[in-house]
Protein backbone atom coordinates (compact mmCIF):
# COMPACT_ATOMS: atom_id res chain seq x y z
CA UNK A 1 0.00 0.00 0.00
CA UNK A 2 1.51 3.20 -1.09
CA UNK A 3 1.56 6.78 0.70
CA UNK A 4 0.17 8.99 -2.03
CA UNK A 5 -0.36 13.17 -1.80
CA UNK A 6 -4.30 12.05 -0.95
CA UNK A 7 -3.37 10.08 2.32
CA UNK A 8 -0.65 12.65 3.54
CA UNK A 9 -3.07 15.63 3.27
CA UNK A 10 -6.01 13.29 4.91
CA UNK A 11 -3.37 12.12 7.63
CA UNK A 12 -1.91 16.17 7.88
CA UNK A 13 -6.02 17.23 8.25
CA UNK A 14 -6.37 14.43 11.65
CA UNK A 15 -3.03 15.21 12.89
CA UNK A 16 -3.80 19.12 12.96
CA UNK A 17 -7.35 18.68 13.68
CA UNK A 18 -6.48 16.26 16.66
CA UNK A 19 -4.00 18.50 17.73
CA UNK A 20 -6.26 21.40 18.12
CA UNK A 21 -9.64 19.64 19.95
CA UNK A 22 -8.55 15.97 21.56
CA UNK A 23 -10.96 14.25 19.96
CA UNK A 24 -10.77 11.57 17.90
CA UNK A 25 -11.49 12.31 14.21
CA UNK A 26 -13.93 10.97 12.15
CA UNK A 27 -14.32 11.20 7.83
CA UNK A 28 -16.99 13.83 8.28
CA UNK A 29 -14.81 16.93 10.06
CA UNK A 30 -12.58 16.16 7.61
CA UNK A 31 -14.42 16.58 5.03
CA UNK A 32 -16.36 19.31 6.67
CA UNK A 33 -13.61 21.20 8.03
CA UNK A 34 -10.90 20.70 4.77
CA UNK A 35 -11.17 21.47 1.61
CA UNK A 36 -9.98 18.47 -0.09
CA UNK A 37 -12.22 17.88 -2.78
CA UNK A 38 -13.33 14.51 -2.12
CA UNK A 39 -16.42 12.78 -0.75
CA UNK A 40 -16.32 11.50 3.29
CA UNK A 41 -16.37 8.21 2.04
CA UNK A 42 -13.27 8.39 0.25
CA UNK A 43 -11.69 9.95 3.32
CA UNK A 44 -13.39 6.69 5.27
CA UNK A 45 -11.65 4.35 3.05
CA UNK A 46 -8.04 6.56 3.40
CA UNK A 47 -8.51 6.41 6.86
CA UNK A 48 -8.68 3.13 7.30
CA UNK A 49 -5.85 2.15 5.02
CA UNK A 50 -3.61 4.73 6.91
CA UNK A 51 -5.08 2.48 10.03
CA UNK A 52 -4.08 -0.30 8.46
CA UNK A 53 -0.76 1.43 7.55
CA UNK A 54 -0.24 2.27 11.09
CA UNK A 55 -0.30 5.73 10.42
CA UNK A 56 -3.99 6.21 12.69
CA UNK A 57 -5.29 4.77 15.72
CA UNK A 58 -8.93 3.86 16.52
CA UNK A 59 -9.84 3.64 20.10
CA UNK A 60 -13.33 2.23 19.53
CA UNK A 61 -14.82 0.58 16.60
CA UNK A 62 -17.77 3.55 16.71
CA UNK A 63 -15.36 6.26 17.26
CA UNK A 64 -13.18 8.59 14.82
CA UNK A 65 -9.47 7.99 14.80
CA UNK A 66 -6.83 9.60 15.98
CA UNK A 67 -2.71 9.93 15.35
CA UNK A 68 -0.17 7.03 16.58
CA UNK A 69 3.10 7.91 17.18
CA UNK A 70 4.38 6.31 13.64
CA UNK A 71 2.11 9.26 12.62
CA UNK A 72 3.19 12.37 14.37
CA UNK A 73 6.88 10.79 13.34
CA UNK A 74 5.66 11.80 9.42
CA UNK A 75 4.17 14.69 10.25
CA UNK A 76 7.16 16.04 12.70
CA UNK A 77 9.49 14.77 9.72
CA UNK A 78 7.91 15.26 6.59
CA UNK A 79 4.73 17.62 6.20
CA UNK A 80 4.99 20.31 9.12
CA UNK A 81 6.18 23.65 8.24
CA UNK A 82 7.78 25.85 11.59
CA UNK A 83 6.32 28.91 11.98
CA UNK A 84 7.90 32.25 12.91
CA UNK A 85 7.69 33.38 16.58
CA UNK A 86 5.46 36.42 17.06
CA UNK A 87 7.41 39.99 17.80
CA UNK A 88 5.59 39.60 21.27
CA UNK A 89 7.38 36.31 22.17
CA UNK A 90 10.74 37.61 20.56
CA UNK A 91 10.32 40.51 23.36
CA UNK A 92 9.52 38.77 25.69
CA UNK A 93 12.25 36.21 25.50
CA UNK A 94 14.86 38.49 25.01
CA UNK A 95 13.31 40.45 28.10
CA UNK A 96 13.71 37.27 30.58
CA UNK A 97 16.79 36.18 29.74
CA UNK A 98 18.31 39.37 29.39
CA UNK A 99 16.95 40.41 33.21
CA UNK A 100 18.78 37.47 34.43
CA UNK A 101 22.19 38.11 32.86
CA UNK A 102 23.45 39.77 36.07
CA UNK A 103 23.01 36.50 37.76
CA UNK A 104 25.38 33.21 38.07
CA UNK A 105 24.29 30.64 35.25
CA UNK A 106 21.53 28.60 37.46
CA UNK A 107 19.59 31.82 37.63
CA UNK A 108 19.84 32.52 34.00
CA UNK A 109 18.68 28.58 33.02
CA UNK A 110 15.64 29.00 35.22
CA UNK A 111 14.19 31.90 33.50
CA UNK A 112 14.49 30.48 30.27
CA UNK A 113 13.04 27.74 31.15
CA UNK A 114 10.08 29.40 32.90
CA UNK A 115 9.30 31.75 29.91
CA UNK A 116 9.55 28.41 27.89
CA UNK A 117 7.11 26.83 30.00
CA UNK A 118 4.90 30.10 29.90
CA UNK A 119 5.02 30.41 25.91
CA UNK A 120 4.41 26.94 25.51
CA UNK A 121 2.01 26.10 28.30
CA UNK A 122 3.43 22.83 28.76
CA UNK A 123 6.03 21.37 31.41
CA UNK A 124 9.73 22.37 30.84
CA UNK A 125 12.94 21.24 32.22
CA UNK A 126 16.61 22.34 32.13
CA UNK A 127 19.94 19.94 32.48
CA UNK A 128 22.63 22.69 34.28
CA UNK A 129 25.97 22.19 33.14
CA UNK A 130 28.04 19.61 35.29
CA UNK A 131 30.83 20.59 37.41
CA UNK A 132 32.65 17.34 36.29
CA UNK A 133 32.52 18.43 32.32
CA UNK A 134 34.15 22.17 33.29
CA UNK A 135 37.38 23.62 33.49
CA UNK A 136 38.98 26.41 35.95
CA UNK A 137 38.65 30.18 34.60
CA UNK A 138 39.39 31.76 37.72
CA UNK A 139 40.54 30.97 41.18
CA UNK A 140 40.72 33.71 44.18
CA UNK A 141 41.42 33.49 47.77
CA UNK A 142 39.77 36.46 49.80
CA UNK A 143 39.80 36.85 53.70
CA UNK A 144 37.11 36.23 56.22
CA UNK A 145 38.94 36.72 59.11
CA UNK A 146 42.13 36.25 61.03
CA UNK A 147 42.00 32.24 61.03
CA UNK A 148 40.00 31.88 57.40
CA UNK A 149 39.69 32.57 54.24
CA UNK A 150 37.37 31.96 51.07
CA UNK A 151 38.36 29.63 48.05
CA UNK A 152 36.48 30.58 45.20
CA UNK A 153 36.65 28.28 42.09
CA UNK A 154 34.88 29.97 38.69
CA UNK A 155 34.55 27.51 35.99
CA UNK A 156 34.57 28.20 32.32
CA UNK A 157 30.26 27.11 32.07
CA UNK A 158 29.33 29.75 34.83
CA UNK A 159 29.66 27.71 37.77
CA UNK A 160 30.79 29.11 41.18
CA UNK A 161 31.89 27.00 44.17
CA UNK A 162 33.05 28.48 47.75
CA UNK A 163 34.71 26.98 50.28
CA UNK A 164 36.27 28.20 53.73
CA UNK A 165 39.56 27.00 54.31
CA UNK A 166 40.89 27.46 58.19
CA UNK A 167 44.39 28.68 58.44
CA UNK A 168 46.93 28.70 61.42
CA UNK A 169 48.11 32.68 61.09
CA UNK A 170 46.64 35.47 59.61
CA UNK A 171 47.60 36.28 55.95
CA UNK A 172 48.11 40.07 54.13
CA UNK A 173 45.52 40.65 51.58
CA UNK A 174 49.38 40.78 49.20
CA UNK A 175 49.51 37.28 50.09
CA UNK A 176 46.57 36.64 49.12
CA UNK A 177 46.54 38.06 46.28
CA UNK A 178 49.67 36.67 45.08
CA UNK A 179 48.96 33.00 46.16
CA UNK A 180 45.62 33.72 43.65
CA UNK A 181 48.11 34.61 40.91
CA UNK A 182 49.43 31.21 41.33
CA UNK A 183 46.82 29.23 41.54
CA UNK A 184 45.34 31.13 38.88
CA UNK A 185 48.44 30.30 36.66
CA UNK A 186 48.75 26.75 37.66
CA UNK A 187 45.14 25.82 37.57
CA UNK A 188 43.54 27.84 34.65
CA UNK A 189 41.93 25.86 31.79
CA UNK A 190 42.24 22.75 33.42
CA UNK A 191 39.54 20.35 34.28
CA UNK A 192 39.53 17.91 37.30
CA UNK A 193 41.33 14.95 35.24
CA UNK A 194 43.84 17.52 34.00
CA UNK A 195 45.28 18.20 37.77
CA UNK A 196 47.38 15.44 38.11
CA UNK A 197 50.20 14.76 39.98
CA UNK A 198 52.93 17.12 37.84
CA UNK A 199 50.40 20.20 38.37
CA UNK A 200 50.19 19.23 42.32
CA UNK A 201 53.97 19.26 42.67
CA UNK A 202 54.46 22.09 41.23
CA UNK A 203 52.13 24.27 43.12
CA UNK A 204 53.50 22.58 45.98
CA UNK A 205 56.90 24.16 45.36
CA UNK A 206 55.17 27.31 44.26
CA UNK A 207 53.45 28.21 47.60
CA UNK A 208 56.56 26.42 49.63
CA UNK A 209 56.16 28.56 53.20
CA UNK A 210 52.19 28.59 52.71
CA UNK A 211 51.94 24.63 53.73
CA UNK A 212 48.57 25.24 55.42
CA UNK A 213 46.99 26.66 52.45
CA UNK A 214 48.34 24.15 50.02
CA UNK A 215 47.41 21.16 52.09
CA UNK A 216 43.76 22.93 52.60
CA UNK A 217 43.44 23.91 48.91
CA UNK A 218 44.23 20.51 47.38
CA UNK A 219 40.66 18.11 48.58
CA UNK A 220 39.12 21.38 48.52
CA UNK A 221 39.86 21.77 44.53
CA UNK A 222 39.02 17.98 43.85
CA UNK A 223 35.93 18.18 45.48
CA UNK A 224 34.69 21.33 44.04
CA UNK A 225 35.53 19.88 40.94
CA UNK A 226 34.74 16.41 41.38
CA UNK A 227 32.27 15.70 43.75
CA UNK A 228 28.83 17.31 41.72
CA UNK A 229 29.55 15.11 38.56
CA UNK A 230 26.07 14.93 37.87
CA UNK A 231 23.88 17.75 36.31
CA UNK A 232 21.48 19.94 38.70
CA UNK A 233 18.05 19.35 36.78
CA UNK A 234 15.21 22.28 37.23
CA UNK A 235 11.34 22.21 36.25
CA UNK A 236 9.07 24.66 35.29
CA UNK A 237 5.16 24.49 34.50
CA UNK A 238 4.50 21.25 36.12
CA UNK A 239 0.69 21.50 36.60
CA UNK A 240 0.47 23.28 33.17
CA UNK A 241 -1.07 19.86 31.96
CA UNK A 242 -4.12 19.76 33.76
CA UNK A 243 -4.83 22.12 31.06
CA UNK A 244 -4.87 18.88 28.64
CA UNK A 245 -8.06 16.54 28.49
CA UNK A 246 -5.17 13.45 28.67
CA UNK A 247 -4.63 14.28 32.43
CA UNK A 248 -7.66 14.36 33.65
CA UNK A 249 -7.30 10.58 34.31
CA UNK A 250 -5.92 11.37 37.72
CA UNK A 251 -3.47 7.99 37.66
CA UNK A 252 -2.30 9.56 34.61
CA UNK A 253 -1.55 12.62 36.12
CA UNK A 254 0.10 11.07 38.86
CA UNK A 255 2.34 9.32 36.56
CA UNK A 256 3.42 12.07 34.81
CA UNK A 257 4.28 14.45 38.07
CA UNK A 258 5.82 11.52 39.20
CA UNK A 259 8.14 11.35 35.91
CA UNK A 260 8.76 15.21 36.06
CA UNK A 261 10.57 14.53 40.11
CA UNK A 262 12.50 11.68 39.17
CA UNK A 263 16.05 13.72 37.54
CA UNK A 264 17.15 10.47 36.55
CA UNK A 265 14.70 10.07 34.37
CA UNK A 266 14.62 13.37 32.96
CA UNK A 267 18.03 13.15 32.45
CA UNK A 268 17.38 9.79 30.17
CA UNK A 269 15.07 11.70 28.05
CA UNK A 270 17.12 14.85 27.46
CA UNK A 271 19.43 13.03 24.98
CA UNK A 272 19.67 15.99 22.23
CA UNK A 273 23.02 15.16 19.82
CA UNK A 274 22.66 18.19 17.70
CA UNK A 275 19.92 21.00 16.97
CA UNK A 276 16.10 20.54 18.08
CA UNK A 277 15.64 16.54 19.25
CA UNK A 278 11.51 15.35 18.98
CA UNK A 279 10.99 12.10 20.49
CA UNK A 280 7.50 10.46 20.92
CA UNK A 281 5.90 8.01 22.59
CA UNK A 282 7.29 5.11 22.68
CA UNK A 283 10.78 6.49 21.35
CA UNK A 284 11.07 8.05 24.99
CA UNK A 285 12.88 4.23 26.63
CA UNK A 286 12.30 5.62 30.06
CA UNK A 287 9.21 4.45 32.24
CA UNK A 288 6.36 6.15 32.86
CA UNK A 289 6.92 8.48 29.37
CA UNK A 290 5.56 6.40 26.88
CA UNK A 291 2.77 8.03 26.41
CA UNK A 292 4.25 11.73 26.00
CA UNK A 293 7.07 13.74 23.41
CA UNK A 294 9.73 15.68 24.45
CA UNK A 295 11.34 18.27 21.98
CA UNK A 296 15.10 19.20 23.53
CA UNK A 297 18.08 21.39 22.46
CA UNK A 298 21.46 21.69 23.65
CA UNK A 299 22.46 25.12 24.77
CA UNK A 300 26.25 26.22 24.01
CA UNK A 301 28.72 28.51 25.50
CA UNK A 302 31.00 29.86 23.06
CA UNK A 303 29.54 26.69 20.96
CA UNK A 304 30.67 24.06 23.01
CA UNK A 305 27.60 22.07 24.22
CA UNK A 306 27.37 22.39 28.38
CA UNK A 307 23.63 21.53 28.59
CA UNK A 308 19.89 20.52 27.74
CA UNK A 309 16.60 22.26 27.52
CA UNK A 310 13.45 20.44 26.58
CA UNK A 311 9.68 20.62 26.70
CA UNK A 312 7.35 17.40 27.94
CA UNK A 313 4.18 16.97 26.98
CA UNK A 314 1.41 14.50 25.80
CA UNK A 315 1.69 13.31 22.24
CA UNK A 316 -0.96 15.90 20.86
CA UNK A 317 1.32 18.79 21.31
CA UNK A 318 2.16 21.52 18.74
CA UNK A 319 5.12 20.43 17.64
CA UNK A 320 5.86 23.54 14.96
CA UNK A 321 5.25 25.91 16.78
CA UNK A 322 6.87 24.54 20.14
CA UNK A 323 9.79 24.20 18.31
CA UNK A 324 10.29 27.36 16.96
CA UNK A 325 9.66 28.62 20.49
CA UNK A 326 12.55 26.52 21.85
CA UNK A 327 14.94 27.45 18.64
CA UNK A 328 14.48 31.14 19.51
CA UNK A 329 15.15 30.66 23.39
CA UNK A 330 18.33 28.87 23.17
CA UNK A 331 19.47 31.00 20.40
CA UNK A 332 18.88 33.98 23.18
CA UNK A 333 20.40 31.69 26.04
CA UNK A 334 23.69 30.84 23.65
CA UNK A 335 24.06 34.38 22.81
CA UNK A 336 23.45 36.06 26.56
CA UNK A 337 26.08 32.72 28.27
CA UNK A 338 28.78 33.53 25.55
CA UNK A 339 28.57 36.68 26.12
CA UNK A 340 29.03 36.38 30.36
CA UNK A 341 31.83 34.03 29.58
CA UNK A 342 33.83 34.89 26.93
CA UNK A 343 36.84 32.85 25.71
CA UNK A 344 39.97 34.44 26.73
CA UNK A 345 42.15 35.60 23.90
Amino acid sequence: MEMDGRKIKILQAIINDYINTAEPVGSRTIAKKYDLGVSSATIRNEMADLEEMGYLEQLHSSSGRKPSDKGYRLYVDKLMQIPDVTPEEEYMIKTHILNSALFEVDRILKQATSILSELTKMACVVKAPSVGKSSIKCVQLLSIDINNILLLIMTDNGIIKNNVIRIGKSVSLEVLTKLSNILNARLKNLNCDQINLEVINNLKRDLEGYEDIFNAIIPVLYESLSAVDKSEIYTEGSTNIFNYPEYKDIERAREFLSLLDNKDKISGLLDSNSGISVKIGTENFVEGAEQCSVISAIYSINERPVGEIGVIGPTRMPYSKIMSLMANVVRELNYILTHMYPQDR
